[in-house]
Protein backbone atom coordinates (compact mmCIF):
# COMPACT_ATOMS: atom_id res chain seq x y z
CA UNK A 1 0.00 0.00 0.00
CA UNK A 2 1.27 3.57 -1.07
CA UNK A 3 0.81 6.90 1.09
CA UNK A 4 0.93 10.40 -0.69
CA UNK A 5 3.05 13.08 0.73
CA UNK A 6 4.20 16.95 0.07
CA UNK A 7 7.89 16.77 1.58
CA UNK A 8 9.57 19.78 2.34
CA UNK A 9 13.37 18.60 2.81
CA UNK A 10 11.85 16.27 5.09
CA UNK A 11 11.97 12.78 2.87
CA UNK A 12 13.94 10.71 5.15
CA UNK A 13 11.65 11.48 8.42
CA UNK A 14 8.62 10.37 6.01
CA UNK A 15 9.88 7.11 4.64
CA UNK A 16 10.81 5.83 8.77
CA UNK A 17 7.21 6.65 9.94
CA UNK A 18 5.70 5.18 6.76
CA UNK A 19 8.07 2.17 6.93
CA UNK A 20 7.02 1.75 10.95
CA UNK A 21 3.12 2.03 9.82
CA UNK A 22 3.46 -0.46 7.49
CA UNK A 23 3.56 1.12 4.46
CA UNK A 24 5.99 -0.51 1.38
CA UNK A 25 5.28 2.63 -1.34
CA UNK A 26 5.35 6.41 -0.81
CA UNK A 27 4.50 9.06 -3.81
CA UNK A 28 6.53 12.62 -2.90
CA UNK A 29 4.45 15.52 -4.68
CA UNK A 30 6.77 18.52 -5.38
CA UNK A 31 5.88 21.99 -6.82
CA UNK A 32 7.31 21.88 -10.79
CA UNK A 33 10.14 23.69 -10.45
CA UNK A 34 11.16 21.82 -7.53
CA UNK A 35 10.14 18.43 -9.07
CA UNK A 36 11.88 19.02 -12.85
CA UNK A 37 15.19 20.03 -10.61
CA UNK A 38 15.05 16.56 -9.07
CA UNK A 39 13.76 14.67 -12.11
CA UNK A 40 17.31 16.24 -13.71
CA UNK A 41 19.66 15.38 -10.30
CA UNK A 42 19.59 11.86 -10.07
CA UNK A 43 21.96 11.93 -7.44
CA UNK A 44 19.58 13.51 -5.48
CA UNK A 45 16.91 11.07 -6.13
CA UNK A 46 19.53 8.50 -5.18
CA UNK A 47 20.25 9.79 -1.74
CA UNK A 48 16.72 9.58 -0.71
CA UNK A 49 15.67 6.59 -1.89
CA UNK A 50 18.89 4.65 -0.45
CA UNK A 51 17.93 6.23 3.50
CA UNK A 52 15.72 3.29 3.12
CA UNK A 53 15.41 0.46 0.68
CA UNK A 54 12.26 -0.90 1.65
CA UNK A 55 10.27 1.71 0.95
CA UNK A 56 10.24 2.24 -2.93
CA UNK A 57 9.20 5.78 -3.50
CA UNK A 58 7.44 7.72 -6.16
CA UNK A 59 7.68 11.32 -7.64
CA UNK A 60 4.78 13.76 -8.82
CA UNK A 61 4.01 17.30 -9.16
CA UNK A 62 1.41 19.54 -7.03
CA UNK A 63 0.59 21.80 -9.57
CA UNK A 64 -1.10 25.11 -8.99
CA UNK A 65 -4.20 25.22 -10.97
CA UNK A 66 -3.78 28.66 -12.00
CA UNK A 67 -0.37 26.89 -14.15
CA UNK A 68 -1.24 23.62 -14.65
CA UNK A 69 -1.60 24.87 -18.75
CA UNK A 70 1.80 26.29 -18.66
CA UNK A 71 3.13 22.95 -16.66
CA UNK A 72 1.11 20.65 -19.32
CA UNK A 73 3.01 22.16 -21.71
CA UNK A 74 6.42 22.45 -20.56
CA UNK A 75 6.20 18.94 -20.14
CA UNK A 76 7.84 16.36 -22.54
CA UNK A 77 6.93 13.03 -20.51
CA UNK A 78 3.38 12.35 -21.11
CA UNK A 79 4.23 9.82 -17.18
CA UNK A 80 4.62 12.40 -15.22
CA UNK A 81 1.78 12.25 -12.48
CA UNK A 82 -0.16 15.54 -11.38
CA UNK A 83 -1.78 16.24 -8.93
CA UNK A 84 -4.23 19.28 -7.73
CA UNK A 85 -5.63 20.51 -4.57
CA UNK A 86 -9.08 21.62 -5.01
CA UNK A 87 -10.05 24.97 -6.20
CA UNK A 88 -12.18 27.24 -7.90
CA UNK A 89 -11.77 25.63 -11.37
CA UNK A 90 -12.37 21.91 -10.61
CA UNK A 91 -14.58 21.18 -13.48
CA UNK A 92 -11.92 23.13 -16.26
CA UNK A 93 -9.29 20.85 -14.41
CA UNK A 94 -11.14 17.56 -14.86
CA UNK A 95 -13.04 18.66 -18.13
CA UNK A 96 -9.76 19.43 -20.54
CA UNK A 97 -8.11 17.23 -18.25
CA UNK A 98 -5.02 18.63 -17.09
CA UNK A 99 -3.77 16.42 -14.30
CA UNK A 100 -4.24 12.70 -12.89
CA UNK A 101 -5.53 13.86 -9.19
CA UNK A 102 -7.88 16.65 -7.75
CA UNK A 103 -8.06 16.11 -4.03
CA UNK A 104 -9.39 17.86 -0.63
CA UNK A 105 -12.35 18.81 -2.66
CA UNK A 106 -14.02 18.71 0.99
CA UNK A 107 -12.08 21.91 1.91
CA UNK A 108 -13.34 24.52 -0.28
CA UNK A 109 -14.92 27.51 0.87
CA UNK A 110 -18.28 26.34 -0.25
CA UNK A 111 -21.25 27.00 1.87
CA UNK A 112 -23.80 23.98 2.06
CA UNK A 113 -27.10 24.05 0.41
CA UNK A 114 -30.21 23.53 2.80
CA UNK A 115 -30.39 19.81 1.82
CA UNK A 116 -27.46 18.95 0.22
CA UNK A 117 -23.58 19.64 0.70
CA UNK A 118 -21.48 21.67 -1.05
CA UNK A 119 -19.36 18.80 -1.74
CA UNK A 120 -16.99 20.07 -4.29
CA UNK A 121 -18.14 17.12 -6.33
CA UNK A 122 -21.73 16.53 -8.76
CA UNK A 123 -22.86 14.19 -11.22
CA UNK A 124 -21.23 16.63 -14.39
CA UNK A 125 -18.11 17.03 -12.64
CA UNK A 126 -17.87 12.58 -11.60
CA UNK A 127 -19.16 12.12 -15.12
CA UNK A 128 -16.07 14.20 -16.48
CA UNK A 129 -13.82 12.39 -14.22
CA UNK A 130 -14.98 9.09 -15.23
CA UNK A 131 -14.89 9.68 -18.94
CA UNK A 132 -11.02 11.45 -18.11
CA UNK A 133 -10.04 9.33 -15.53
CA UNK A 134 -8.98 11.87 -13.25
CA UNK A 135 -9.35 10.07 -9.72
CA UNK A 136 -10.67 11.87 -6.57
CA UNK A 137 -8.61 12.16 -3.58
CA UNK A 138 -9.58 12.32 -0.11
CA UNK A 139 -7.31 13.78 2.50
CA UNK A 140 -6.56 12.83 5.90
CA UNK A 141 -4.89 16.13 6.39
CA UNK A 142 -8.09 17.87 5.66
CA UNK A 143 -9.76 16.08 8.76
CA UNK A 144 -6.69 16.96 10.73
CA UNK A 145 -6.27 20.64 9.83
CA UNK A 146 -9.48 21.87 9.43
CA UNK A 147 -11.69 23.67 11.70
CA UNK A 148 -14.84 21.94 11.55
CA UNK A 149 -14.44 18.17 11.40
CA UNK A 150 -18.14 17.40 10.96
CA UNK A 151 -18.48 19.32 7.71
CA UNK A 152 -15.70 17.38 6.46
CA UNK A 153 -16.70 13.98 7.03
CA UNK A 154 -20.43 14.90 5.58
CA UNK A 155 -19.12 15.93 2.53
CA UNK A 156 -16.27 13.40 2.50
CA UNK A 157 -19.51 10.82 3.07
CA UNK A 158 -21.32 12.59 -0.07
CA UNK A 159 -18.65 12.46 -2.39
CA UNK A 160 -17.97 8.29 -1.49
CA UNK A 161 -21.49 8.11 -2.68
CA UNK A 162 -21.10 10.17 -5.74
CA UNK A 163 -18.31 8.63 -6.63
CA UNK A 164 -19.54 5.10 -6.30
CA UNK A 165 -22.50 5.68 -8.53
CA UNK A 166 -20.63 7.22 -11.29
CA UNK A 167 -17.49 4.83 -11.21
CA UNK A 168 -15.04 7.35 -10.47
CA UNK A 169 -11.44 6.11 -9.42
CA UNK A 170 -10.54 7.24 -5.68
CA UNK A 171 -7.45 7.60 -3.45
CA UNK A 172 -7.07 8.11 0.18
CA UNK A 173 -3.82 9.76 0.78
CA UNK A 174 -2.13 11.66 3.60
CA UNK A 175 -1.56 14.73 1.38
CA UNK A 176 0.33 16.35 4.45
CA UNK A 177 3.52 18.04 5.17
CA UNK A 178 3.88 16.36 8.28
CA UNK A 179 5.48 13.04 8.77
CA UNK A 180 3.41 12.83 12.16
CA UNK A 181 -0.06 13.02 10.47
CA UNK A 182 0.46 10.24 8.27
CA UNK A 183 -1.59 7.07 9.50
CA UNK A 184 -1.54 3.57 9.00
CA UNK A 185 -3.43 1.63 6.39
CA UNK A 186 -5.24 -0.19 8.91
CA UNK A 187 -6.71 2.99 10.67
CA UNK A 188 -7.49 4.65 6.83
CA UNK A 189 -9.40 1.57 6.00
CA UNK A 190 -11.14 1.80 9.51
CA UNK A 191 -11.58 5.46 9.11
CA UNK A 192 -13.56 4.89 6.02
CA UNK A 193 -15.29 2.18 6.41
CA UNK A 194 -17.28 4.46 8.74
CA UNK A 195 -17.55 7.07 5.80
CA UNK A 196 -19.61 4.26 3.88
CA UNK A 197 -16.68 2.87 1.72
CA UNK A 198 -16.53 -0.51 1.24
CA UNK A 199 -13.41 -2.50 2.36
CA UNK A 200 -12.74 -3.14 -1.27
CA UNK A 201 -13.33 0.62 -2.43
CA UNK A 202 -10.86 1.94 0.48
CA UNK A 203 -8.44 -0.86 0.01
CA UNK A 204 -7.99 0.25 -4.09
CA UNK A 205 -8.12 3.61 -3.01
CA UNK A 206 -4.80 3.38 -1.19
CA UNK A 207 -3.26 1.27 -4.32
CA UNK A 208 -4.73 2.92 -7.45
CA UNK A 209 -1.78 5.19 -7.88
CA UNK A 210 0.21 2.08 -7.96
CA UNK A 211 -2.53 1.13 -10.92
CA UNK A 212 -2.19 3.83 -12.88
CA UNK A 213 1.85 3.96 -13.08
CA UNK A 214 1.22 0.40 -14.16
CA UNK A 215 -0.82 1.18 -17.18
Amino acid sequence: MIDIVIPNNNEEEFITIAGKLGYKELLFLYSFDNYINLKNNPNKKKEIEEKNKKIRIHYGILADPKNIQKINTKLKDKGDFIAIKCSNINREVIEKPKANLVFALEEYGWKDYMHQRASGLNHILCRLANKNKVMIGFSISSLLDYGNQSIILGRMIQNIILCRKFKVKTVIGSFTQNPYQMRSPHDIMSLFAILDMHEKEAKDSLENFLNYKTK
